[in-house]
């Protein structure tokens, strides 16, 4: 099943999309994650309707979840999972503009698979972490290179309006395997590796977050990224794709 969040009649509502894509029923509740119930009426799909399939109290992110990705930051690999927090301001729409802030001389593009959970998780068990996951959607965590060098710490370098674009939308029945994941820049493929060869999965790192912070209902968790991340600048195409899930399109843009 692949949820969208999206404007209709000018209003943010959850949908399931239907087979083709193109066309969309409302579900009727606020929480469809509790109640799937779905309005009867079908609707056309329209060009830039789609939101982030997401409305969280907090973006966790992971860093360093791929071998080659360390070898190529010149990074020690760490015995745990390193996270780090996007604010919920960061969340850019699918087809949204990334605007490159002008204290940066750097923003790079960083394809990532993302999780939306359903429900609470506190002090989780890995199968009680996979449980309370809502859906797989895609994720560019944009970074500002030079200032997460200078400062030491990553929150101003990937927290600006517009650093986390998320979407198109969820896919609830998404299993975890051999997976592709690409970003393409302009449509030269940049990233293209396997979601399998991240070092920790999806339900470990729910659990190990879990045990640091509660996680609410709609809170995003993102996977980590491969190698083969750069820059962009003003007026490049940015896409993330997730083999089974769809394609993240954003423009770079100056503010």
């Amino acid at each position: 099943m692949r949820i969208a969040r999206l404007l209709h009649n000018n209003k943010p509502r959850w949908a399931m999309l239907l087979e083709s894509v193109d066309t969309y029923r409302c579900f009727t509740s606020d929480e469809p994650w509790n109640d799937p119930t779905l309005d009867s009426k079908s609707n056309p799909l329209k060009p830039f309707q789609l939101l982030a399939p997401a409305i969280p109290t907090k973006v966790v992110a992971v860093g360093l979840n791929y071998q080659d990705h360390i070898q190529e930051m010149k990074h020690e690999e760490h015995k745990d999972p390193v996270l780090f927090l996007k604010p919920p301001s960061s969340l850019l729409n699918p087809e949204g503009k990334i605007l490159n802030p002008p204290s940066s001389s750097r923003v790079d593009y960083e394809a990532e698979l993302a999780v939306v959970l359903r429900s609470r998780l506190k002090d989780a068990s890995t199968e009680e972490a996979l449980k309370a996951v809502w859906g797989f959607t895609c994720c560019n965590d944009v970074t500002a290179r030079d200032l997460q060098k200078t400062d030491g710490q990553w929150t101003r370098a990937k927290g600006f309006d517009s650093f986390c674009p998320l979407g198109p939308w969820l896919v609830t029945d998404f299993k975890e395997g051999n997976q592709r994941i690409t970003a393409r820049v302009n449509g030269e493929v940049k990233q293209d590796a396997k979601i399998s060869q991240r070092i920790w999965n999806t339900a470990q790192l729910l659990s190990f977050a879990s045990k640091v912070m509660t996680l609410e209902p709609l809170d995003v968790l993102t996977t980590g990224t491969p190698s083969g991340i750069g820059p962009v600048k003003p007026g490049d195409t940015v896409e993330v794709e997730v083999e089974g899930i769809g394609v993240l399109r954003n423009l770079v843009a100056a503010p």
